[in-house]
């Protein structure tokens, strides 16, 4: 076993990770321009920038005539889709089109398919954003920050892709979840791929804090920031935990911290009936 851990050691290092964040988009310069304007709110020229794209505007359309969203008629042309999304919506529907670029064709680690994975990106957007209105918040880089948890998913399938039976080996000896493998092998988790990933899109300084938050081990000083993310370290969990994650492997992504977010969970748990 310590050979096994050996030989992971040293396939997957924070060089590997640093190397892989840096593929991740903005690119083309459509995406560029197309966040710049949702960024100051201009949802017309946006969604004018946008409409250039054929690809993007094909998983905007996918994705906002998923059930979830509960549309009667198709929607298809981006300004009323970018309309109906609001400026917050519309953002993390263009970070998430982002990180779907990095989808691989073929996923080896988890038992996923694009499909799949833009339900998991739906779920979790239409759910934060259910959250964020009970909770008053019109912050759109606080509705941005959901769509760093795929993009971190995807970095990890392609560092274990090629070494699945020994990850397999290493978390069936040790009884390791994923998070705890990537700390042990290059000292940084799932969160701290989030963050830097939210560095490299230039997000709020506070969207790492949430996201650190999240990880239900790392509170945040800040209130505000440390709410936010026990609602998302709820919601990550609650999401992960269904059947389809669950069969995917994702449900062993988060290590639920029951205490942290003790006082929430009544809250949390009725606004999911509903939602």
């Amino acid at each position: 076993m310590i050979q096994l851990y050996e030989c992971v050691v040293t396939m997957i290092t924070r060089e590997n990770i640093d190397a892989y964040i840096r593929k991740i988009p903005p690119s083309p310069e459509v995406l560029n321009e197309t966040i710049a304007l949702l960024r100051i709110g201009d949802l017309h020229k946006a969604a004018k920038v946008a409409q250039s794209d054929l690809a993007l505007k094909s998983y905007l359309k996918s994705i906002v005539n998923k059930p979830i969203y509960g549309f009667k008629n198709e929607v298809s042309d981006i300004g009323q889709i970018f309309g109906i999304l609001g400026v917050s919506l519309a953002q993390q529907s263009v970070y998430n089109y982002m990180i779907s670029l990095l989808n691989p064709k073929k996923w080896v680690l988890f038992r996923l398919n694009s499909s799949l994975f833009h339900e998991l990106q739906a779920n979790l957007s239409k759910k934060w954003e259910t959250i964020l209105k009970h909770l008053d918040c019109k912050d759109a880089n606080v509705y941005a920050a959901i769509t760093l948890l795929p993009a971190s998913i995807i970095v990890t399938e392609a560092l274990f892709a090629q070494k699945k039976e020994d990850v397999a080996l290493l978390r069936g000896a040790k009884a390791l979840d994923y998070n705890t493998i990537l700390k042990r092998l290059c000292g940084m988790g799932l969160f701290d791929i989030c963050e830097q990933i939210a560095q490299k899109w230039e997000m709020h300084p506070k969207i790492a804090q949430i996201i650190q938050a999240a990880s239900g081990v790392k509170p945040s000083e800040d209130e505000e920031s440390d709410n936010f993310g026990k609602w998302m370290h709820l919601l990550l969990f609650y999401e992960l935990s269904q059947p389809e994650f669950i069969t995917a492997g994702l449900n062993d992504f988060v290590d639920f911290q029951p205490e942290y977010i003790n006082d929430i969970y009544e809250d949390f748990a009725s606004l999911m009936e509903i939602a």
